[in-house]
């Protein structure tokens, strides 16, 4: 109760902020943000496009609406506001990772590992850039890239279970059934459900 009092609160100061300075985009962004903790999800909405039109590359307010578009089961206009994030600043890594995972959602392989590439060019430490990619290639059938990412997103992260998972089932794939063993363990000890089909595969051939 304490920290719903905190929000609220919050979003008043920032209401009395804009009473004062109706053009600052940043602060239509921030109420727009914690109006989405409290989920009223329709007064963001305005906030973001509020801080868009002061602030025409505040790319983040795009992924906002992106996510509230998601939320509304809207794939088209969720992929739509990704792009527009990507357009109004160059170079924005999240909207490039953003629309390689939609795309990869919506089995439009290719344009999801052209997206995730660009990602990972602009932030080499873009850690579910990577794991998306890793997931991709598979879908392709490209297990060594698939293996080649997810070693990448190791070296950030040496315990992210995804990439564990990723590579048990690459190595899987290429009847490394040690180092698919080993990775499937790591991913479990950090706390990914690995599929049974995977775990069944890879004890069958111990």
């Amino acid at each position: 109760m304490v920290q719903a009092n905190t929000a609220e609160e919050y979003v008043s100061d920032l209401r009395r902020r804009l009473a004062a300075n109706p053009d600052c985009g940043t602060t239509h962004y921030n109420l727009g943000v914690a109006l989405m903790g409290l989920k009223r999800y329709e007064e963001a909405e305005k906030e973001f496009h509020s801080a868009l039109e002061n602030s025409p590359t505040l790319a983040e307010a795009y992924v906002q609406l992106g996510g509230i578009a998601l939320q509304r089961n809207d794939m088209d206009k969720c992929i739509y506001y990704n792009k527009m994030s990507v357009r109004s600043r160059a170079g924005f890594a999240l909207g490039f990772g953003n629309l390689g995972f939609l795309y990869l959602q919506s089995g439009d392989v290719e344009e999801a590992i052209r997206n995730l590439k660009k990602a990972i060019a602009y932030n080499p430490i873009f850690i579910q850039a990577y794991a998306n990619l890793a997931n991709a290639y598979l879908m392709k059938g490209l297990v060594d890239e698939s293996i080649e990412a997810s070693l990448k997103a190791l070296e950030i992260e040496p315990n992210f279970a995804i990439s564990h998972n990723n590579l048990a089932i690459a190595y899987l794939e290429k009847k490394e059934y040690q180092k698919a063993s080993e990775h499937c363990d790591k991913a479990v000890q950090n706390g990914y459900e690995v599929s049974p089909e995977i775990v069944n595969a890879i004890k069958s051939n111990r």
